[in-house]
């Protein structure tokens, strides 16, 4: 009976919050529906900041998700996404004198009025053997038309990014809701405004990194302290490699699968570590059996197809000197389990410094451009805007990388935490009627019901305990009595068994 009255009592103090603002509900109430309304759209504002900061109490621990993926898109997929465009060197033609020296040419025949394209193309054909005849090529020139044209190729990489935040912004909205379910209407109204600002917000953000863009391209600063300048330009040497600027450090730990025929072993998880400098694998987390260690040097990343009964999304690694990766493999293959934790590792195979590989581009006759033999002073130019390009192009990068998320968090996250605040209540008073807003699901009321029905059963229960005496008088049993004293004889027969007296009235006597 105790053990039953605590637990109860534990059922019953559970209960006693959430009963509290039931205990007088009144569901036509306008102070109370006016109350709530106030409520859940102060907390909705709270949860949209702790999700966006990570100090929420419903963090998810299997997966990122809020500000962390939204963390994840600007300082990992947005970088990666940069590498991609800035290292598609056959694609711009930054190594080619011909494709370069076409780009000047074209940006001044341009301008003339109604050109013929065909007469165009036979000048700039003209002009291009004169340039392999002459050697006369025009560096200066040259490297502001190839950096402009790759800082218009940003336009791409830097909108993608803000897609990609608006994506994850919906997502966490809809989950912020998720507490509003008590009250349909509302929840739906207080989607639809706050996804329709972020929309608008939107726009104003891509119309500011096209300002960016812009900006960068209004004027090419060869000033800038980090720009090597012409004269350093002429005396690197496209053979030396360049030095890495972080020291051996982790760069990321996670498991993968490396893809092996099954006549090799067949397909195996490990755990991963990726440094500056290498990549190893472990046999489990522990990181005490070491299977592998691949240096980074030559190393390149490329995309491989997933297979045809297999759910895993994969990549490939190659040595580009045709060196065997592993044993006696070419290439290794590793798989993830979804496309983004790919594009993740990629991410990170870019900040050690392994870089996907690109296709070589072809002429009209088949031959790489890397075949076209030129004349060594035209070479040695060609280098030199290589040098220049290089570095100009890694100083916007840089300041693209920095500037984006501020961009974003400002306009974007920042604007919207401040709306839901200041202007959220005002939209849903505006919207429609307050009574139809905070209209009751069916669920709710059905569940508020049975919460009542539960606490008034159980005081009823600890009613009837407190009627009931829960504390017994025992006595305890006396001590056999000791008769050993008693000696029996087996020759006499035993006692007859005692019997009741009975006790006779006596006669009247004659005195009486």
């Amino acid at each position: 009976m105790p053990a039953l009255r605590s637990k109860l009592q534990s059922q019953l103090l559970s209960l006693e919050k959430e009963v509290e603002e039931y205990k007088n509900f009144k569901p036509d109430d306008p102070a109370r529906k006016t109350k709530a309304l106030l409520q859940m759209v102060q907390q909705f504002g709270v949860d949209f900041e702790k999700r966006i900061e990570g100090s929420g109490d419903q963090v998810d621990t299997l997966e990122l998700s809020g500000g962390a993926r939204i963390n994840r898109i600007f300082h990992e997929r947005f970088p990666f996404e940069l590498v991609k465009m800035e290292f598609d060197e056959k694609e711009t033609g930054l190594f080619t004198p011909d494709m370069a020296f076409e780009a000047i040419v074209k940006k001044q025949l341009i301008k003339l009025k109604e050109p013929c394209l065909k007469c165009i193309d036979l000048v700039i054909q003209e002009l291009i053997n004169t340039v392999r005849q002459t050697g006369l090529f025009t560096p200066d020139l040259a490297f502001e038309a190839i950096v402009k044209k790759q800082i218009v190729k940003l336009k791409e990489p830097c909108l993608k990014c803000v897609d990609l935040v608006v994506s994850e912004l919906a997502t966490l909205i809809r989950k912020c809701t998720e507490k509003l379910n008590s009250y349909p209407q509302l929840r739906e109204e207080t989607e639809r405004i706050v996804t329709t600002y972020i929309r608008e917000r939107e726009s104003k953000t891509k119309d500011q990194v096209m300002l960016l863009i812009d900006i960068e391209l209004s004027y090419i600063n060869t000033n800038h302290e980090d720009f090597i300048g012409f004269a350093n330009a002429q005396q690197r040497s496209a053979a030396v490699t360049k030095k890495r600027a972080m020291p051996n450090q982790v760069i990321r730990r996670g498991w993968l699968t490396i893809n092996i025929s099954i006549m090799k072993g067949g397909s195996k998880d490990y755990w991963f570590i990726l440094t500056a400098e290498s990549l190893s694998w472990y046999k489990d987390e522990e990181e005490k059996e070491k299977k592998f260690m691949l240096p980074l040097d030559n190393l390149k990343l490329r995309d491989v197809e997933k297979g045809f009964m297999s759910t895993k999304h994969t990549f490939g690694i190659f040595n580009t000197e045709q060196r065997n990766v592993y044993k006696d493999l070419r290439q290794i293959e590793l798989a993830c389990d979804s496309q983004e934790e790919v594009d993740s590792w990629k991410a990170s195979f870019l900040r050690a410094g392994v870089y996907p590989e690109k296709d070589q581009v072809e002429n009209e006759d088949g031959v790489t451009a890397d075949s076209l033999s030129m004349d060594p002073q035209l070479e040695r130019q060609v280098e030199t805007i290589r040098n220049l390009v290089d570095s100009y192009i890694g100083i916007v990068n840089k300041s693209i990388r920095d500037l984006m998320p501020k961009t974003i968090m400002h306009l974007m996250i920042n604007s919207a935490k401040e709306f839901i605040y200041s202007e959220l209540l005002a939209y849903l008073y505006s919207s429609g009627d307050q009574n139809s807003l905070m209209e009751e699901s069916a669920e709710q009321a059905q569940r508020r019901d049975e919460m009542l029905r539960m606490y008034h059963a159980l005081k009823e229960a600890l009613h009837i305990i407190g009627d009931i005496s829960t504390s017994t008088v025992s006595v305890p049993v006396p001590p056999p009595v000791d008769d050993t004293w008693i000696h029996t004889d087996p020759r006499r027969p035993p006692a007859a068994p005692n019997r009741p007296t009975i006790i006779r009235p006596s006669e009247p006597s004659l005195l009486d």
